[in-house]
């Protein structure tokens, strides 16, 4: 992973979306010797050719995230990462404090409604918690760490052809597309509102 590893001063990255979508800047890199050219997410349409495929995920994002207390007012969060059974109300997800935060342990909504229980760990850095409630009213869209403020409209971290719900990471590339090509792909998960932080990428799950 050392060899992906750079430095990018934060003054590089983005706080606030382009208007409009395809006006993002876009690295065309299609020339076998290597020459590389700087276009616009625009031009994608100019460059490709008969017989590519366009793949896009037309998951939308869902709120995800969920700012919980314990019963002694301690704070918890919960990232719900996706059904693990055995019914509908079991998730798999990631959940901090882990260490204080052992199986049975209800979180509550600020309001006092209890949202899950917290159940066994599952041998891969994620938990198992039971939900309670319609976790939709509690929960925040899961952005990414290098956005350092809230969205001014949620609605931006959404592809245009966003349609099922199952992502808990926007498809970022997607975000610049201003229409919905016909092609189809799975949904997104995790990996792309994570940073690459360990040497053996396979080994553990990181909190985005």
């Amino acid at each position: 992973m050392a060899d992906y590893d750079y430095v990018l001063p934060p003054g590089a990255v983005a706080q606030s979306a382009v208007e409009p979508r395809d006006a993002a800047r876009l690295l065309v890199a299609t020339d076998p010797g290597g020459t590389v050219a700087h276009g616009r997410v625009s031009d994608l349409p100019g460059l490709l050719e008969p017989g590519d495929l366009l793949v896009v995920n037309d998951t939308r994002v869902v709120p995800a995230r969920l700012r919980l207390f314990k019963a002694t007012g301690g704070r918890a969060e919960v990232l719900l990462l996706e059904p693990t059974g055995p019914t509908p109300d079991h998730w798999e997800a990631l959940v901090r404090p882990a260490r204080r935060l052992p199986p049975g342990t209800v979180l509550a909504s600020a309001d006092g409604v209890e949202v899950l229980e917290v159940g066994g760990a599952t041998g891969r850095d994620t938990w198992v918690v039971r939900l309670l409630a319609d976790p939709a009213p509690f929960g925040s869209l899961p952005l990414p760490p290098y956005l350092r403020s809230p969205l001014a409209d949620p609605a931006r971290y959404q592809t245009v052809y966003a349609e099922r719900p199952g992502s808990v990471a926007a498809p970022t590339a997607g975000l610049h597309l201003t229409a919905g090509p016909g092609a189809r792909g799975p949904p997104s998960g995790r990996g792309s509102a994570r940073s690459a932080r360990a040497a053996e990428p396979r080994r553990g799950r990181r909190w985005p």
